[in-house]
């Protein structure tokens, strides 16, 4: 079960979406991660990482309608090629130039002429690469088109953003695998639980269609649903899916909604990935997980856990990407997140490492080369998880805050 050259990837933060303040975000400069990009995969490697997550940045890629430079992209490209670093290349984390209205025909025919231009340029390079087209449709539609807080803070219009973000999807596959039919794509969508807070039926039936919602983006890129769009099964070799502390909630989702690990209602991750196995039936990775502060050590160990027995129980778990690898500044307030294995670059490109994060994943690296061996599963989960508990409420506050302090 080798999909990638390690068991753990690590995923750099890429979003490029703007606020409703108009900066626009570009996590991959502000953690100076493109001028130490060569650095930070060697960093990486030290620790036993050899895959990764990256993105390309639309909005620097084709900052003038239909020409594209990729002179931002060069630098990343050569330094996975120089250092042998495995990527997984994400082309739309939530970002796009200004000129295009997302809710337009231009936005799929751009989008698609941008990534067969990216296929190209990466083709180039790497025999066969990895892409994700665009990195959780399920979460954005929400977000930009129901929930009013990421770009274009749209209202009730959650359905049309996902039919947007999938048919892009469709059109900007078949256009690569011209390109290249060697290609592997990625579909990373987050792995949700969501219960009805009050039992009625009306309730229940509403909890479950959220629930089940998290599976419809894939099903119609994957031809299971709405086939004139031309959704294919083959179009999605491996799905990732993105869990955080925070991916488990009541309906109708008020305050004081979220399930935390000690909650008998919670979901343990080994049964929801079970669950999105049974449903995708394809090859599973963890494409997103991670915690703020002293917990990380405690979450990754809970994480890997659940993972390990997933794999013991027959589905297939390709790997963990620790999201993100680097502590990044917060979206809309720029508060130091203690969220990664490495911290922020000094002027040399050096980065601190989290020692305790550190030991931790050299233990559970340990544990994934024994257990892809063929060794027995120990199922090492713990009762106590008041320290889980207390950081997703910690977690659930920061995001609260934040976007309160970003809408006004």
């Amino acid at each position: 079960m080798r999909a990638f050259q390690s068991f753990f990837l690590g995923g750099f933060e890429c979003s490029t979406h703007r606020l409703r303040n108009g900066k626009r975000l570009d996590l991959v400069h502000s953690t100076r991660h493109d001028q130490f990009v060569a650095s930070d995969f060697r960093l990486l490697q030290r620790h036993g990482i050899f895959s990764a997550r990256e993105g390309l940045r639309w909005h620097l890629i084709e900052a003038q309608p239909n020409h594209f430079d990729f002179s931002s992209a060069h630098k990343i490209i050569d330094a996975a090629c120089e250092t042998g670093m495995q990527v997984i290349w994400d082309l739309w984390h939530y970002g796009w130039p200004d000129d295009i209205d997302i809710f337009s025909e231009e936005f799929i025919t751009r989008f698609t002429a941008f990534a067969r231009a990216a296929s190209e340029k990466l083709s180039e390079k790497i025999g066969a690469p990895l892409i994700c087209p665009i990195n959780e449709i399920s979460f954005f539609s929400w977000a930009g088109g129901d929930g009013g807080i990421f770009n274009p803070f749209a209202r009730n219009r959650g359905n049309e953003m996902k039919q947007q973000l999938v048919r892009a999807s469709i059109e900007s596959v078949k256009a690569m695998r011209q390109i290249n039919p060697r290609i592997k794509f990625f579909h990373v969508d987050p792995m949700i639980n969501v219960l009805a807070s009050d039992p009625t039926p009306e309730n229940v039936a509403a909890a479950n269609a959220y629930h089940c919602s998290q599976f419809e983006a894939y099903d119609v890129i994957a031809g299971r649903r709405s086939p004139e769009l031309g959704g294919q099964e083959d179009w999605i070799d491996v799905v990732g899916v993105n869990y955080y502390i925070h991916n488990q909630w009541t309906y109708p989702g008020e305050g004081g909604s979220m399930i935390v690990p000690s909650d008998p209602r919670y979901r343990h991750v080994r049964d929801l990935l079970q669950e999105s196995f049974e449903h995708y039936r394809k090859p599973l990775f963890i494409a997103e997980t991670g915690i703020e502060d002293e917990t990380r050590p405690a979450w990754l160990k809970y994480l890997c856990n659940e993972v390990f027995a997933a794999i013991a129980n027959g589905v297939p778990v390709y790997g963990v990407c620790m999201y993100p690898i680097v502590s990044h500044p917060g979206w809309e307030d720029d508060r130091h997140c203690y969220n990664g294995l490495f911290d922020y670059a000094d002027d040399r490109g050096r980065r601190e490492v989290f020692e305790p994060l550190a030991t931790e994943l050299a233990r559970q690296q340990r544990f994934a080369e024994a257990i892809l061996a063929g060794k027995r599963f120990i199922d090492r989960r713990e009762t106590d998880v008041s320290a889980l508990d207390w950081a997703a409420h910690v977690m659930e506050k920061r995001t609260d805050d934040s976007r309160t302090a970003e809408a006004a």
